[in-house]
């Protein structure tokens, strides 16, 4: 990587989706179409064009845009969900992903068996989240709840579970990605005070957030795309301020 205080490289990264326009009914009607025409021809997209950045040890990156803007997608790279098309992405430290409501959760199983579950998906063994489940349920607030099927939660409760989880060790990079914006105002309060709790041992936070106000209350940099290329990076303030005046 180079510099030793960087943590995140990110080198020209593209990313290319192919979409198929359009729609069949059934499988009859595919084959039919596939026969007559030739197949389906995807349309090519980027999300991502020829991004570039770095973060190092210390520093909380938080990443902006308008719905479309390639932001999830970006975070799904860094928490190495997907490789990049062309360019490189170097990763230095474990990684603890938030980066979807539920993911790494099976809804027919109860909070209590999705705690472990999820810890799994995280790398972590049984016992180990034995050790830390009351602490969870505990942050979480979801005690009366935790022998029922996840099927049955809110999106709020669902995004207390997940962070809670995601956040009971402190990894050397977390990723975030709009869970803040779930929930009731206490609990938000609470899950600031667990990013800065885990700031200020050494974790790197990166934050997909609409909000310019949790950026700016939690990131020291941010990074502005649109339409999958970067408008702008450096340092929160006027980055947020930038993109709000846009």
């Amino acid at each position: 990587m180079g510099n030793t205080d960087v943590i995140i490289k990110v080198e020209n990264v593209s990313m290319q989706f192919n979409l198929y326009r359009e729609k069949v009914d059934n499988i009859k009607e595919y084959i039919i179409r596939q026969l007559k025409k030739g197949g389906y021809k995807p349309e090519p997209f980027l999300a991502l064009r020829d991004v570039s950045f770095s973060v190092c040890k210390g520093e909380s990156l938080g990443i902006i845009g308008a719905n479309g803007s390639g932001k999830s997608t970006m975070l799904k790279l860094l928490a190495g969900v997907m490789k990049p098309t062309a360019g490189k992405v170097a990763i230095r430290g474990a990684v603890a992903p938030l980066i979807e409501l539920g993911a790494g959760f099976d809804f027919e199983l109860t909070a209590r068996e999705n705690i472990f579950l999820n810890g799994a998906v995280l790398g972590h063994s049984r016992a180990s989240m034995k050790d830390v489940f009351d602490e969870i349920v505990e942050f979480s607030e979801l005690g009366e709840f935790i022998d029922v099927p996840i099927k049955n939660f809110s999106s709020g409760m669902l995004s207390r579970l997940g962070f809670s989880i995601a956040t009971i060790t402190v990894p050397d990079i977390l990723m975030v990605d709009e869970v803040l914006s779930v929930g009731d105002f206490k609990f938000k309060e609470k899950c600031e005070d667990r990013l800065r709790y885990m700031m200020a041992r050494g974790t790197n936070v990166l934050l997909v957030s609409h909000a310019m106000k949790d950026v700016v209350k939690i990131c020291n940099k941010a990074l502005w795309l649109d339409h999958g290329a970067v408008m702008r990076f450096g340092d929160a303030g006027p980055v947020c301020e930038a993109y709000e005046m846009s």
